[in-house]
């Protein structure tokens, strides 16, 4: 119970001397903040940055196309037989056993 107490009583403490110094650091903090980012060094990091994001978010974008039909070719036919993919026995049954006579197959 004395630890207690006493864990209580510093959190008190600590919270009154915290709460008073603590609006004075959040705002030099915050002028800080300001300062660097009105810095030309940051702000034309900032654009390099933004164009380089830019430029290799539209490489990417054009490369899935070509990465989507290079995972078709290397998965094969693999994945033809799972039930309702539209893949037919040899007796020309459909895999869930249904029958389509007019060649149409529902995906």
């Amino acid at each position: 119970m004395r630890y207690r107490a006493t864990f209580i009583a510093g959190f008190a403490v600590g919270f009154v001397v915290g709460a008073r110094a603590g609006r004075e650091r959040y705002e030099q903090l915050m002028k800080y903040g300001r300062q660097a980012a009105q810095s030309p060094a940051v702000q034309q990091a900032t654009r390099t940055v933004t164009t380089k994001t830019t430029e290799i978010t539209k490489t990417a974008a054009s490369q899935v196309p070509r990465l989507v039909e290079s995972a078709k070719n290397k998965a094969g036919g693999r994945f033809d037989h799972f039930p309702g993919r539209g893949a037919r026995n040899d007796d020309g049954a459909a895999v869930n056993g249904a029958r389509y006579t007019d060649g149409n197959m529902p995906n």
